[in-house]
């Protein structure tokens, strides 16, 4: 008997779990078409604003002629970086990561789940040990599940379970590798990466930092909370993505230059894929360069995220964190869907975010600040609006 979907994707349906693909269009600045409306664009990564800047677009492809057509601009390289895909542009990019961040090697993955899916299973065999976040991102968990190594949850910022899982277990593993992101992308929280960096040292292990959510973000070049923290050059494994802040696709990690050779052989992610396309790296690079500069931007997201938390708790909705990434707690999973659903009718474009996405009986609107959205104009009505379709759903049936 062939297997039938279809009453999975009915039981999803029913549960307001269905995945939908959404089409968008008409990007410009934060605003986007959906459905036959212009929107604000409340869910969106592109947290500095470049990806739909047209006058950096216009800016990088200026430097198109007939000598860098092929070579920086070319759009397939037919083959991964150990075959014959590999190119001048990926090895200057490296080299600017590692001379920025102040770290002996860089090397470039094709996306952050390729970075996490390959990085883990890589350095790991029987006999290590991986302690992971609890709320660390799927692509973590799926590299924990590749690697053969034990691997251990720890509870979310919870260090002190962190240390007992140490004290209990680290004398039986020769290697050991802690897992975290460090801004969390549900919650909007961040890691203290100083506490971690103590742990490590004094239990004998490799950290592992994930900063997909605070590359281009934090500290004063925007290298993100490791720099913020002032532990840049002792977090081992420092990953950063392309994919969000900076407006591109593709990853990189942070490293020591035996790490680099070493995942160079042994990352199945990295040797068994097609490499990135010179465009793109050429794009990565001349964007990381920009993004170096944008301290006001930065600054301005940050005070966006902190007055639309101020609203949110003055009109008595649940959030948490203290990044550009604000959730709005609801609970339940149909709820929050309707209320999604409401949001766009009055104008903001928001999708509900449900388990598995996160735990169970806290589904959310996960609200997405970015760094060309104005308060006045754009932001200081939503928290409000929300906390007016939020009553009206829980009202009485009947009124």
């Amino acid at each position: 008997m062939k297997p039938s979907y279809r009453k999975a994707l009915d039981r999803l349906r029913e549960n307001g779990r269905l995945r939908q693909l959404h089409l968008l269009d008409g990007r410009e600045g934060s605003r986007v078409n959906y459905q036959g409306s212009r929107l604000l664009n409340l869910t969106s990564n592109d947290y500095l604003g470049l990806a739909a800047d047209r006058r950096l677009l216009e800016r990088f492809y200026a430097g198109i002629d007939s000598g860098s057509l092929i070579d920086r601009f070319g759009l397939g390289v037919a083959s991964s970086r150990l075959l014959s895909g590999d190119c001048t542009v990926a090895h200057e990019l490296e080299q600017t990561l590692a001379a920025t961040y102040g770290r002996p090697a860089a090397l470039l993955y094709n996306s952050g789940y390729h970075a996490n899916i390959g990085i883990l299973p890589a350095l790991t065999d029987k006999g290590d040990l991986i302690l992971s976040d609890k709320l660390n991102h799927a692509s973590i968990h799926d590299g924990l599940r590749l690697s053969q190594a034990e691997h251990r949850r720890y509870r979310h910022g919870d260090y002190d379970h962190l240390e007992g899982l140490l004290e209990q277990l680290r004398s039986d593993y020769e290697r050991v590798i802690v897992v975290s992101e460090s801004v969390f992308s549900m919650d909007g929280d961040v890691a203290d990466l100083r506490r971690l960096v103590e742990i490590k040292n004094r239990f004998d292990c490799l950290l592992y930092v994930d900063e997909a959510h605070a590359v281009g973000l934090y500290g004063e070049k925007g290298l993100g909370q490791a720099e913020e923290q002032g532990v840049l050059n002792e977090v081992d494994l420092l990953i950063g993505t392309f994919g969000k802040a900076l407006a591109s696709v593709g990853a990189f990690v942070l490293c020591s230059g035996d790490i680099r050779e070493y995942l160079v052989n042994r990352s199945r992610s990295l040797i068994f894929t097609t490499a990135l396309p010179p465009v793109v790296i050429s794009w990565n690079h001349f964007v990381f360069r920009h993004m170096l500069g944008l301290g006001r931007q930065r600054l301005h997201l940050q005070g966006l995220a902190g007055r639309l938390r101020s609203e949110l708790v003055r009109v008595g909705l649940s959030t948490a964190g203290s990044t550009n990434i604000v959730p709005v707690l609801i609970g339940q999973d149909a709820p929050t869907v309707r209320l999604a659903e409401a949001m766009r009718k009055g104008g903001w474009l928001i999708f509900p975010v449900r388990p598995p996405t996160v735990p169970e009986g806290t589904a959310r609107l996960r609200l997405s600040l970015t760094a060309d959205m104005l308060w006045q104009e754009e932001l200081a009505p939503l928290a409000a609006a929300i906390a007016a379709e939020l009553g009206g759903l829980q009202e009485p049936s009947g009124r």
